[in-house]
């Protein structure tokens, strides 16, 4: 009999860096595992992806797909944290106790922990981790967690540095150089930060006469802020991609990314694509750490918008990406997180031969 796994995550919520994660986890999961996806948006997961999948609020539908798995992972990204809600850890947490109730494999996948404020948040974590079979984290913060609860763990950056990318129609003809700009909605983005970024974005353009693209990853918190920014920026553009692959191919086309999500300065470097982050999270400014990237935190950004300017043309015209070295290595260890899924299924198939 195939093995069916449930797969759950913040899918199928229009967040580019989180479609990103379950491309991933589908392009690494053993070819014997049949994926059953918890999504916002089943049908859109399904055509998208080619894979079953069901709604992640339907209680009844979610614990039938429990009943009929042997295997639940929790797929990768910040989805154990209480800085944006402490209602999610509850979902992801509890939904993890009952697959481990029911006696299936449970595998926290690529993980990002954190921020853990409250100390129910961090019970509840440590409680739930320590009773998955296998667990795997994307950065020393996250393992700092799980050492810290003394659960064995592996560690290897994250997933999407693995992601194949697919070419985006179009982008080879729009004018050259081309620069990408990934903004979000965050209260440290304040209306004056914004300004100056804005103001530096149009010195930025008209000394580079580079064409500026515009990429939302997540419609509800981005889209705004470049539809915005196009009118105010010769030579700039929205690209707005649903699709998370199409993602990644956009920057192998891009010299430059000017970015805040954490993901689209991963899909940026993994590109050969000179990056510049503004951080608005403790995972981004660890990327930055760890990449040794320029950038700023939001609340450090420089308030005259040609200072800002400066810093990005000296980058542009000096600044270097990874090498094709650096990316491989980073490519070899991100696909570590393939071998804990095998391992842990395997576990699967020996526990079935064994009849325990």
């Amino acid at each position: 009999m195939g093995t069916q796994a449930v797969l759950c995550g913040y899918y199928g919520k229009g967040n580019g860096g989180d479609e990103a994660l379950l491309a991933s986890l589908l392009q690494l999961l053993p070819k014997t595992v049949t994926p059953l996806v918890l999504s916002g948006h089943p049908s859109q997961t399904r055509d998208r992806f080619g894979v079953d999948a069901i709604d992640r609020n339907n209680a009844i539908s979610v614990v039938n797909a429990l009943r009929q798995s042997q295997v639940f992972i929790w797929g990768g990204g910040s989805l154990i944290q209480d800085a944006t809600s402490a209602l999610s850890p509850l979902y992801y947490t509890g939904l993890m106790q009952l697959a481990q109730r029911m006696g299936l494999i449970t595998i926290a996948w690529a993980q990002g922990i954190g921020p853990l404020h409250r100390p129910m948040t961090q019970w509840l974590a440590q409680q739930t981790f320590s009773r998955c079979t296998a667990v795997s984290v994307r950065d020393s913060r996250s393992a700092q967690w799980v050492s810290e609860w003394g659960i064995p763990f592996t560690l290897a950056p994250d997933p999407v540095w693995a992601m194949t990318g697919s070419p985006v129609q179009g982008l080879w003809d729009l004018p050259a150089p081309r620069v990408a700009v990934n903004l979000r909605v965050h209260p440290q983005l304040t209306p004056e930060r914004l300004a100056a970024l804005t103001q530096a974005l149009i010195l930025f353009q008209k000394a580079t006469q580079a064409c500026m693209l515009l990429v939302p990853f997540q419609r509800s918190q981005d889209l705004a802020i470049a539809e915005a920014l196009q009118p105010q920026i010769p030579g700039s553009q929205v690209l707005m991609l649903e699709d998370p692959q199409q993602l990644k191919g956009l920057f192998r086309g891009v010299e430059m990314a000017i970015a805040m999500r954490f993901h689209g300065l991963i899909m940026a470097a993994a590109s050969e694509c000179r990056c510049f982050a503004l951080s608005y999270d403790p995972k981004v400014s660890q990327l930055m750490n760890d990449l040794d990237l320029p950038g700023w935190e939001l609340n450090h950004i420089p308030t005259d918008p040609n200072d800002i300017c400066q810093t990005w043309l000296e980058h542009y015209v000096n600044g270097a990406p990874l090498s094709p070295d650096q990316i491989q290595f980073l490519v070899d260890r991100a696909l570590i997180h393939a071998e804990v899924l095998e391992k842990a299924i395997l576990q699967l198939g020996n526990s079935e031969v064994s009849g325990t």
